[in-house]
């Protein structure tokens, strides 16, 4: 049986899970235009908090997920991963195959997702927490019965909120170890920076500014002049200089090895969950 396309310019949006993941990707397609709040909905249980959030800037917060998934074309699953089968397992009976449905639960396999819901027109998507500010890396892959134009829409969806990126469902436990667990690493350098940077005589304020200004220019040279990490440490790294000598420091710190070791060790984790 042919799929329903889902009518890209006027679907309507549902959030099962109106935590701050769904927050952050419903605020990021309104502000970007790819969706009015009007066409968006979520449902609140127990959280007079969560339903100001969402209602805040226009979104329809509605009485069940019942609702939420009869009046939506693409339906959001955007809930703890150990509540994701119990669930999506009691909405299976008003899941139709003219709906598309998104896993954002980290560690919950499309195969699962697929059999809890009774329909393959699934795509699992995970993005990181930077979306809260619009800068999300997010890898999603396409459930058996996902359309092309599926992904389009979803790819459109999740590139509101930072950006997106396809692969295959092998690599997630990787991706769930680099840009799921990522964002911790570098909080972390951050404030070693910041702190380096209290050692050396800077104020705490400044020596935390300018750290974080540091990490977000040294990524943004890398994604916008598209030269090899590697390239531009040698840029600048001068014979005898400061940067070198605190670049040997690193090295004898183990500094590189134990990042990767961080997400490796993630990785295997995210495996032994999921």
């Amino acid at each position: 049986m042919e799929i329903a396309s889902i009518p890209a310019d006027t679907y309507t949006l549902g959030f099962i899970g109106a935590g701050k993941m769904a927050e952050s990707i419903a605020r990021g397609a309104v502000r970007s235009g790819v969706l009015p709040p009007s066409r968006i909905r979520t449902a609140v249980h127990s959280n007079p908090a969560r339903r100001t959030a969402f209602e805040s800037f226009g979104v329809t917060v509605l009485s069940s997920n019942d609702d939420v998934v009869r009046e939506s074309n693409v339906v959001v699953l955007s809930v703890k991963p150990q509540l994701a089968k119990d669930v999506v397992s009691k909405l299976k009976s008003i899941i139709t195959k003219d709906k598309l449905l998104v896993s954002v639960a980290a560690g919950v396999k499309l195969k699962d997702l697929q059999e809890w819901a009774g329909s393959d027109r699934f795509i699992r998507v995970m993005p990181n927490t930077p979306a809260a500010v619009g800068e999300a890396a997010s890898v999603m892959s396409l459930g058996a019965a996902a359309t092309e134009e599926d992904g389009n829409i979803i790819a459109k969806l999740f590139g509101s909120i930072g950006k997106i990126w396809r692969a295959e469902e092998k690599y997630f436990d990787g991706i769930t170890g680099l840009s799921g667990s990522g964002p911790a690493y570098i909080y972390l350098a951050i404030e070693a920076l910041a702190d380096g940077g209290v050692a050396a005589g800077l104020p705490r304020d400044l020596s935390l500014s300018l750290a974080s200004q540091t990490v977000l220019g040294a990524a943004s040279m890398v994604t916008q002049t598209g030269k090899h990490p590697g390239q531009l440490k040698d840029d600048v790294t001068s014979p005898g200089g400061t940067t070198i000598t605190g670049i040997h420091e690193l090295e004898n710190g183990g500094f590189r090895g134990t990042l990767m070791n961080a997400v490796v060790a993630a990785a295997k984790r995210s495996r032994e969950l999921s």
